[in-house]
């Protein structure tokens, strides 16, 4: 019999990625999305239930009905400027609502959940790759809250036995291979999207925040993983916890950084086309470099990132912007 993972979030970028790779692993992803900010057309892998993390008795139900073995929790608001400006917004869905939906998970029985956090919970880097044990002091509500939530579901194991692997991912990037699923964010934030955009003229220049930081071009560095890898990364860590594994948990990046400028430049002989840019100033709270340590998940769970050079990330999001069906 198929093993059912209960997917919240699977509407969206990273979720319904990982319910691809979860299908074809195997098992059937159940999709628990209200659509706020994903897409039913990216539901292509198994079945939707529309509700919210809070609707406790669809949550059983759905539980009940497809025996769902674990669950892997993506459904978050992410939007680090907004939730500087709507703090309780992102206290509300992304640990409030969160906690509901984990202590409904216990109640019906399912006792392994897979959590997508984020690098932003460590805050402002102290050393050139960033660990799991570097200290964790978020500077925005948004990686605050996605740290309130882990402390949440580390007193839940302990009270109730929820095994949690968390994941904390880097600057996902990418789309799937075949362009069945990508990233369609309103507004969108992200550095290759937005590039793509640019090169395509579906978008207005892009703009280069910061070129004055300590690096060999003066732009900021960040790991950018593609968002193939960070969905056989939430697998393997699903599999871990159903064949016993403890809570843990992992960095997913692929431990090197590029500049930004490495990335335009990277765009334009990929996409053979020129991207508009303007130089700005520095955003408040933007690190110069953001690059994972990534031994312990190579080690621990096996995992290699397979589609993180830059050309495939670059050439799979612009494929995707091209098409775009949702």
């Amino acid at each position: 019999m198929t093993k059912a993972i209960l997917v919240a979030g699977g509407a969206g970028y990273i979720g319904s990625q990982t319910c691809k790779v979860l299908h074809q692993a195997g098992y059937l992803p159940v999709t628990l999305d209200n659509l706020a900010t994903g897409y039913a057309q990216a539901v292509k892998w198994g079945p939707l239930v529309q509700a919210s993390l809070r609707d406790r008795a669809v949550i059983l139900d759905t539980i009940k009905q497809y025996d769902i073995q674990a669950a892997i929790h993506f459904a978050a608001y992410s939007l680090v400027g907004e939730s500087t400006r709507n703090p309780a917004k992102y206290y509300d869905n992304n640990v409030s609502a969160a906690t509901d939906f984990a202590g409904t998970l216990v109640e019906g029985g399912v006792k392994s959940m897979v959590f997508s956090s984020t690098a932003a919970t460590y805050g402002m880097p102290q050393t050139r790759l960033i660990a799991e044990d570097h200290p964790k002091n978020p500077i925005n509500p948004y990686g605050a809250s996605k740290l309130a939530f882990e402390q949440a579901l580390h007193w839940m194991g302990q009270a109730h036995g929820l095994n949690t692997i968390v994941l904390r991912y880097f600057n996902a990037a990418g789309a799937d291979l075949d362009g069945e699923v990508g990233e369609s964010h309103e507004p969108e934030t992200h550095l290759i999207p937005l590039i793509c955009k640019a090169a395509l003229g579906k978008s207005p220049p892009l703009t280069v925040f910061g070129t004055d930081y300590d690096t060999k071009d003066g732009t900021c560095i960040r790991d950018y993983i593609h968002v193939i890898d960070l969905a056989t990364a939430h697998v393997a860590a699903i599999e871990r916890l159903m064949a016993g594994g403890g809570s843990d948990a992992f960095n997913v990046g692929t431990g090197e950084g590029l500049t930004v400028m490495e990335v335009i430049k990277a765009a334009e002989e990929a996409l053979g086309r020129p991207v508009p840019y303007s130089l700005g100033p520095r955003r408040d709270g933007d690190p110069e470099i953001l690059v994972a340590d990534v031994s312990k998940i190579k080690a621990t769970l096996d995992w290699t990132p397979k589609y993180s050079d830059l050309k495939t990330l670059i050439e799979s999001a612009a494929n995707w912007q091209t098409i775009r069906p949702y």
